[in-house]
């Protein structure tokens, strides 16, 4: 029996802006008559519209998963249930993506075809995390659409104190900013930690992001506990014709303005006769020159990547920037990724055994120290690793305790 679609005001309003409204989107979904999920979609529209009204959100947690695993699926029970039944439990399948996020229409197809049957069709491509979120399930269809999705090849991400869905850029499939293989290092690492995604057991959650330069399209570096960017170690390579053509299609005032005072280290000069020279020991590979001058300007051969530890949003300490870990890391040889994996197994190995219950790994090393972080994963210090400039002027240097204990006795008399 169709149920009347309820009268929502305040959603009303988010559909008057300029932008697409996710309040529309649901609205077709439950004017699918001829859809099962129909009414669950009316049901949640009533809800959402009594949350507007109240100020107050009525889903809680609970439990529910599929045989075998810890963690996939995020139980949404309505407190509620007596006023609109048929959204009482409206679950989200947290389904891991193809490496890159690549699919087929036929593919995509079938993904809906599998949610209308057993859930809301409502999906979103994709989470923060980089889950395919197929919400609003009940519990009845909740091992049934993980069947389905399973027979396709598909398997439930992270959730949980473990480890969560990982995101790669597309990369070396279509960039030619691509600086190693993401796809590749994406696989091999989840694989080899799946377990701690099914069955958490961590102090908290650890996600990994790879992208294939620092352009960073999955924003590794802000929203992962260990970001891999790719990078090179040589010069940037330059094509002088057609730098020339740029300087002579803009002008030399337009190249300076957009390119040359926007190199954070002013490490480029156009000479004379308009070719141009870059101090490659002042780049910083921020990649704003290869953006702008992308025919001229390309990453250098010898590429691989930059591990960088501890980014996450507003937790405990607040939102942190990945500190670079290892400035540069070959990526060629299928050795190279094994030594990447073998890695992140160690810095994940060392939260799960030092890290505080629900605490990241940047507040883990925040609270601990980093010298004593990279000295337990044996590293040798760089100057890349430095977060930010000293905020005091004054350094120590050998002899300092004697010096300091000298001052010590001078002041001793004085406060007696």
């Amino acid at each position: 029996m169709a149920k009347k679609m309820p009268e929502t005001p305040l959603l009303d309003q988010l559909e008057s802006g300029p932008w697409p409204s996710f309040v529309t989107g649901l609205k077709r979904l439950a004017n699918s008559e001829d859809k099962p999920y129909a009414n669950m979609v009316k049901s949640l529209l009533g809800q959402l519209e009594h949350s507007y009204e109240t100020r107050k959100g009525y889903w809680k947690g609970g439990t529910i998963g599929v045989i075998g695993y810890g963690a996939g699926v995020i139980p949404r029970f309505s407190e509620v249930s007596d006023k609109y039944p048929e959204s009482k439990e409206f679950h989200t399948l947290r389904v891991i993506p193809p490496a890159g996020m690549h699919y087929s229409t036929k593919l995509l197809r079938d993904m809906c075809d599998v949610w209308e049957e057993h859930g809301s069709g409502l999906i979103a491509f994709h989470g923060q995390s980089g889950d395919i979120m197929f919400q609003g399930c009940d519990s009845a269809n909740v091992q049934p659409a993980f069947d389905k999705f399973n027979e396709m090849g598909f398997d439930l991400g992270g959730a949980g104190a473990g480890i969560r869905t990982s995101m790669s850029c597309v990369g070396a499939a279509r960039c030619e900013q691509s600086c190693y293989d993401e796809q590749k290092a994406h696989r091999m690492i989840i694989n080899s930690t799946l377990d701690d995604m099914h069955r958490p057991a961590l102090p908290y959650k650890f996600k990994f992001k790879f992208s294939g330069c620092a352009n960073d399209c999955v924003n590794a570096t802000h929203r992962s506990d260990f970001a891999v960017l790719g990078t090179w170690k040589d010069n940037i390579q330059i094509d002088q014709a057609e730098f020339k053509k740029y300087v002579a299609d803009r002008g030399v005032k337009e190249i300076y303005e957009q390119v040359i005072n926007m190199c954070p280290t002013r490490a480029m000069t156009i000479n004379e006769d308009n070719s141009l020279d870059i101090d490659s020991h002042s780049c910083v590979r921020c990649m704003h020159c290869i953006n702008v001058l992308t025919k001229a300007l390309s990453p250098g051969k010898e590429r691989g990547c930059t591990v960088l530890v501890g980014g996450k949003r507003t937790l405990k300490v607040g939102d942190m920037m990945g500190i670079n870990l290892i400035p540069f890391m070959r990526l060629e040889t299928e050795e190279d990724y094994e030594k990447l994996t073998e890695f992140a197994t160690e810095v994940l190995e060392f939260f799960a055994e030092n890290a505080l219950e629900h605490e990241r790994l940047g507040e883990m090393i925040d609270r601990i120290g980093f010298p004593n972080f990279i000295e337990a994963m044996g590293i040798d210090v760089t100057p890349n690793m430095v977060a930010h400039p000293r905020t005091n002027s004054y350094v120590r240097m050998d002899g300092w305790d004697e010096e300091a204990a000298k001052w010590s006795e001078r002041r001793a008399p004085a406060a007696e």
